[in-house]
């Protein structure tokens, strides 16, 4: 570690020198920089910026982008490469970084012209026949963080094996090697290109075909509060809910792009904090819903006005109101596909499987992560029937209507989520008053969400060694309520508590277990696969009310708490 720090001082330059040079002699600081191994899986790397091995600099994001070229010369696929980045402090500077690195390895780039939301650069990758893509982005973390997520020539995130093959050549790679030729060069020579307006036509032209009924919007008069969080989504979103004939209004704080985040530190639209500067908003203009995406839209979430304040719908209430739009729409337009096929991950609502059997539609589930989403439309795509899917989200208020891309896209949601508060507004509903019709119809469902950060290694290893325990020793009951079956995914196997039969589940390994509960409800408990902590989701289900449920999850919450302090 103070040998690879002494390496570093003397190859560094410019303001990466300095911030070393600044704690030279730092034993704890110097362990923070070089004394965790960068990994480079299917997420790509999302890190603290910073000097050092362990951060996210310009050696770092180069050496990344190098082993990607070698990646590619390496295989059958396009020596192509679209890159996209976002609002991000060094966004852009990482992603000429990235264009230059493999541009000079001899990798044609395709570099969009100014930030766009993650779906568009998924949607360029195959629309420009890419062999790979990159995003800059740390989706919806602080503003200390950046990351470089890689995807596939499906427009797909990458999937484990040519991850663990980026790796691999990651690895051979030196963080200091001098660059081949200048950006500059490479673009005059045309191995790098910017991305014009035409591909971000095209990308409207496209989710344009996703709307179903979007004359209601203007014949609603939909009145909308949206708060791009200083992101990518600014531009685009603004940009399709006017062709929709929306009145938008933005709050000015949180309109131009900023990484400094100075108005909402948490960006993420999952958290009620970022609707702040929103509801403000919403105080003093016409209204009938409040929209935010995060800083690379591709997440998005809506909050309603109500009698005492504001409402925000969580990912799951609108993955199952979209559902139900969705079919409701297309029996009015006799438009529905003869096998439609609806996906969404384990973790989400149970709801959104009844409501997909209530319309005669596959509900598929897959492990955590859009990607395995994208890989569910590669298998219609396969059958010959892509027509037949119908939505794909998670319930970390990421969305998916159409194959165009293989991401979660807020961009398109936005017009839909639109067009469907129109449709109830001319009804004389609002979105609340839409979900409510659900839980009365389907069953009181309550889906929380807790997470334990790992603040330090003795917490993370604590936390481990609770999983392993729960392996090895389900509990029998949490908060009074009995565990039918205990489910390990990492090994595959469900474990019926009562007689201590196992089967094996055909199901992908994930490093996850599930508590099966009685009344219907569940606990689940997975690592964070893109940060550094613990995520546990409460599913808790009444037939009275929701705010039974609610209470259900909460005691859930407070005795699987108590389990992890023991």
């Amino acid at each position: 570690m103070e040998k690879e720090f002494a390496r570093w001082l003397a190859h560094a330059e410019g303001d990466l020198k300095k911030e070393l040079q600044a704690v030279e002699g730092d034993r704890a600081e110097i362990a923070r920089r070089f004394g965790v191994k960068q990994t480079f899986g299917t997420a790509g790397i999302r890190c603290v910026m910073g000097a050092g091995s362990s951060l996210l600099n310009d050696y770092t994001v180069r050496r990344v982008a190098r082993g990607l070229a070698a990646y590619l010369l390496g295989s059958d696929l396009p020596r192509t490469c679209a890159i996209g980045y976002d609002c991000r402090v060094n966004s852009q500077r990482f992603a000429a970084i990235c264009a230059q690195a493999l541009a000079a390895e001899g990798v044609k780039v395709y570099l969009y012209d100014r930030l766009c939301p993650t779906p568009m650069l998924s949607f360029a990758v195959r629309h420009l026949g890419c062999g790979a893509g990159i995003v800059v982005s740390a989706s919806h973390n602080s503003k200390e963080y950046n990351g470089i997520k890689c995807y596939g020539p499906d427009g797909c995130q990458m999937t484990e094996i040519p991850a663990a093959k980026v790796s691999e050549e990651i690895e051979k790679l030196d963080y200091f090697t001098p660059d081949k030729a200048s950006f500059d060069s490479l673009l005059a020579a045309g191995t790098i290109e910017y991305i014009g307006e035409s591909v971000w036509q095209a990308y409207y032209d496209r989710i344009a075909k996703e709307c179903i009924e979007p004359q209601l919007v203007k014949e609603a008069g939909l009145r909308v509060v949206y708060s791009p969080l200083c992101g990518a989504g600014g531009e685009p979103v603004r940009h399709v809910l006017g062709l929709l004939g929306a009145q938008v209004y933005t709050p000015e704080s949180q309109l131009a792009p900023s990484g400094e985040f100075a108005t909402c530190p948490n960006p993420n639209p999952e958290n009620e904090t970022a609707f702040a500067e929103s509801y403000k908003l919403a105080e003093t203009v016409p209204h009938d819903i409040v929209l935010a995406t995060d800083p690379d839209s591709d997440r998005i979430a809506c909050a309603i006005r109500t009698a005492d304040g504001f409402r925000r719908l969580s990912g799951n209430e609108m993955g199952c109101l979209l559902l139900d739009y969705i079919f409701s729409a297309y029996a009015r337009k006799g438009t529905t596909p003869k096998k439609p096929v609806a996906v969404m991950s384990i973790v989400s609502s149970p709801m959104a499987a009844q409501i997909a059997q209530h319309y005669g539609c596959d509900m598929r589930i897959t492990p955590t992560g859009f990607k395995y989403i994208g890989a569910t439309i590669l298998e219609l795509e396969a059958e010959g029937r892509p027509e037949d899917f119908v939505l794909g989200f998670e319930e970390s208020c990421g969305y998916l209507k159409g194959t165009y891309c293989r991401d979660k896209d807020a961009v398109c949601t936005a017009m839909l989520i639109c067009e469907m508060a129109a449709y109830h507004k001319l009804q004389g509903r609002t979105l609340l008053d839409a979900m409510d019709a659900l839980y009365q119809k389907y069953g009181f469902i309550a889906a929380t969400l807790q997470s334990v950060v790992f603040t330090t290694p003795e917490i993370k290893a604590a936390c481990e060694k609770k999983l392993d325990a729960l392996r090895s020793d389900p509990p029998r009951e949490v908060a009074g309520r009995a565990v039918l079956t205990a489910t390990d995914f990492a090994s595959g196997t469900r474990r019926t508590m009562a007689t201590g039969a196992a089967d094996t589940l055909d199901f992908p390994r994930e490093n996850m277990i599930r508590l099966e509960l009685d009344g219907g409800n569940r606990v689940i408990l997975r690592p964070s696969g893109t940060e550094p902590k613990m995520k546990l989701y409460y599913t808790a289900v009444s037939r009275s009310s929701l705010a039974d449920a609610c209470d259900t999850a909460a005691a859930l919450e407070a005795s699987m708490t108590e389990y992890l302090q023991k």
